[in-house]
């Protein structure tokens, strides 16, 4: 990371870019303003520096040395192993991985669009870079690429299986609903969204929104739509069907899995196409995103075919765009961030956000 000497240039000095491993640099500038006979300002801006950049260096360095006996000690580690052994700052973690030129951090997996009402524009990537860290990211030893190789394909086989593994739930689930609902097979479209459908689900324990309840990991995101034929009454039935599945899945020991759902008619679908709101936005995004997983495929195609003819999809991939050069940006801030320079808008890029607003 690079620093300017600020307060050096108004006592008659060039400002000074000091890198921040190079305490010598910093030492020298102060003996060279002490030979130009500038003295309190400029000596102190230096000391100061000097004392800022030797706590800094020896923080980094120590979690650098300490990561790398961790590595050589036990192989490649994602980076969720890596924090569960070593406790501090997660920003300061992340850094020290990215930076150390010992150290190689191979990510796996799909990035996909994710909207976001705190950033301008709403779009992000996802996963966030911290859970990409976590989750999806191996780091090794740069001198042995075949161990983090072989580690990496075990991850990406393993997050393929989870996903496999909540597609089958959720279709189990819908299935078996359609069965006890007469006709709801040819009035409904049953459309699985979120990480599964781009093999991306996690087994990371985490609690359900609403009761607190532990969870397996990802959600199962599905939206249902039905035609406009279709009466409130066996709509009201479907939805308070499926809410019966929703909690027997939540409280069952075995499954622990959450179902994020959403009962709609297809005039609502061309309501929302407009995306003149944020919700209206979230809700075509998933709609989008989402694929076939029961139901009536001649209504799905057609909300695919609106979507379409409406220019939604054409929007979605430019805020996907927006996204892609957003994470670019903001990783390259995070790179060079200090920990007295963290704000609560810095941390937004870091962390993941809520996007439970979508199912309406």
């Amino acid at each position: 990371m690079l620093m300017v000497g600020a307060g050096v240039a108004r006592c008659g000095v060039v400002p000074v870019v000091c890198v921040r491993r190079n305490l010598d640099s910093i030492f020298l500038l102060g003996q060279f303003s002490i030979h130009l006979g500038l003295k309190e300002p400029v000596f102190h801006v230096v000391g100061s520096l000097f004392i800022f950049f030797r706590r800094q260096t020896d923080r980094d360095a120590f979690m650098e040395k300490t990561i790398l006996a961790l590595i050589k000690e036990r192989g490649p580690l994602t980076g969720a192993e890596i924090r569960a052994e070593i406790s501090g700052d997660h920003l300061a973690l992340w850094q020290a991985c990215l930076q150390c030129p010992d150290l190689i951090v191979r990510t796996v997996g799909t990035q996909y669009l994710r909207l976001d009402r705190r950033l301008p524009g709403f779009a992000r990537l996802s996963p966030s870079i911290w859970r990409s860290f976590l989750t999806y990211s191996i780091i090794g030893l740069r001198e042995r690429p075949d161990p983090l190789a072989e580690k990496a394909d075990q991850i990406l086989d393993h997050i393929e299986a989870i996903s496999r593994s909540k597609l089958d739930v959720a279709f189990q689930t819908v299935s078996g609903l359609a069965a006890d609902l007469d006709g709801m097979e040819e009035e409904a479209c049953f459309i699985i969204a979120g990480d599964i459908v781009y093999n991306m689900s996690h087994d990371v324990p985490r609690p359900e929104r609403s009761t607190g309840k532990p969870v397996n990991g990802s959600d199962m995101d599905m939206v249902v739509v039905v035609s406009d034929r279709c009466s409130k009454s066996s709509m009201r039935r479907l939805d308070e069907a499926i809410y019966r599945e929703k909690f027997r899945l939540l409280l069952n020991p075995y499954s622990r899995e959450e179902l994020d759902y959403v009962v709609k008619p297809f005039s609502r679908v061309k309501t929302q196409i407009r995306c003149d709101s944020f919700r209206h936005i979230l809700a075509c995004k998933i709609l989008h995103e989402g694929t076939f997983m029961f139901g009536n495929a001649r209504l799905f195609q057609k909300i695919k075919t609106l979507l379409k003819e409406s220019g939604v999809i054409k929007k979605m991939q430019e805020m996907e765009h927006l996204a892609k050069i957003g994470r670019i940006k903001a990783e390259a801030l995070l790179m060079k961030v200090t920990p007295d320079e963290i704000t609560d808008e810095i941390l937004n890029l870091f962390y993941p956000s809520d996007e439970s607003e979508e199912f309406e």
